[in-house]
């Protein structure tokens, strides 16, 4: 059995994107009878950049809400919160001791900011070790990631492969798991859908704001009556992503026939996405009221993480001349 391991970071809340890029394919993944999954949501990553306590938690809360409203068995499986499984900040000094300075400052985490040296903290700095600590302390086979976080897999195979060279078999060398099928969702500019360029489409909004979110999608000025190009329009791109093939084949009838404007095709994916995401959106709005839900489901989770990261751990200890806890 192959353990795969994925971690969000909750740096927001998630968006279309994320559920098609992310969630989804890792939720399809876990559901394979030969895999052990373990998912987590990387709240500690998130102090790099929020430091409200109230955002974060709301954040936290959100991105748990998502996975299980998209049905993740956490009975099959291991959810939990980073930051609750303290022995992963114990192996990240262990292993923040055996990684060289080189290799952090040519990490992409690093370097895209490193000409604002200002904004960089040691935590943006150190992030590929606490990556690296998040992987090997479970044990994880595989790891499916974008190919952004290519070279973070990298660094911790290496980091990984270079403690056992030292101190003997102590860590399983998880591999990577790019899907160069992975689709980019564009988002309301058309530009590739992320919480930093501001342009998501938030599935768990309220009606009303659902609706205006849609409604902001960048279109061109092509008249109403005029005939118009589907292969270029960001709705028809995000219709054509959620619709079946007898709905896109009738969206693009309505496109090159004229007198169809992008408000219509706004509106048909507004009830698009209303439609198919229907059960989840209940789901997400029930658990974000009861909490209390999400923590008792997460909390299960942390518990048998931490099993498996404590005997880890262990065996690091040992080797690092440090008693067992």
């Amino acid at each position: 059995m192959a353990r795969i391991l994925t971690g969000i970071t909750p740096s927001g809340r998630p968006h279309l994107g994320n559920i098609l890029g992310a969630i989804l394919p890792a939720i399809n993944l876990s559901k394979q009878s030969d895999n052990d999954s373990f998912f987590f949501i990387s709240d500690l990553h998130s102090l790099i950049t929020i430091k409200e306590a109230k955002t974060r938690i709301e954040y936290t809360n959100a991105i748990a809400a998502a996975w299980l409203a998209f049905g993740f068995d956490t009975d099959k499986n291991t959810f939990y919160r980073q930051s609750r499984i303290p022995e992963v900040c114990e192996l990240t000094w262990y292993l923040n001791c055996f990684t060289p300075y080189p290799m952090l400052a040519n990490a992409h985490s690093f370097k895209d900011k490193s000409d604002r040296l200002a904004d960089v903290n040691a935590g943006l700095f150190t992030y590929p070790v606490l990556m690296a600590a998040d992987i090997i302390l479970y044990d994880a086979d595989i790891v499916p990631v974008g190919k952004d976080q290519k070279q973070h897999l990298e660094i911790t195979r290496d980091i990984a492969s270079g403690f056992n060279r030292q101190y003997g078999d102590t860590f399983v060398v998880p591999e990577a798991q790019i899907d160069e099928k992975v689709m980019t969702i564009p988002g309301t500019d058309g530009l590739k859908m992320s919480k930093s360029y501001g342009n998501i489409i938030d599935i768990f909004l309220p009606e009303k704001a659902l609706r205006k979110n849609i409604m902001s999608i960048v279109t061109d000025s092509t008249p109403l009556e005029a005939p118009k190009n589907p292969d270029t329009c960001n709705v028809f791109s995000l219709y054509e992503i959620l619709a079946d093939q007898d709905q896109v084949k009738v969206m693009r009838e309505n496109y090159l026939g004229g007198n169809y404007g992008f408000g219509h095709a706004k509106q048909a994916l507004f009830e698009l996405i209303k439609e198919k995401f229907e059960t989840q959106r209940a789901q997400f709005d029930h658990l974000m009221e009861h909490p209390d839900e999400i923590d008792a489901r997460l909390a299960e989770g942390e518990i048998k993480a931490r099993a498996v990261a404590k005997e880890v751990l262990e065996k690091v200890r040992i080797k690092l001349g440090y008693q067992p806890s």
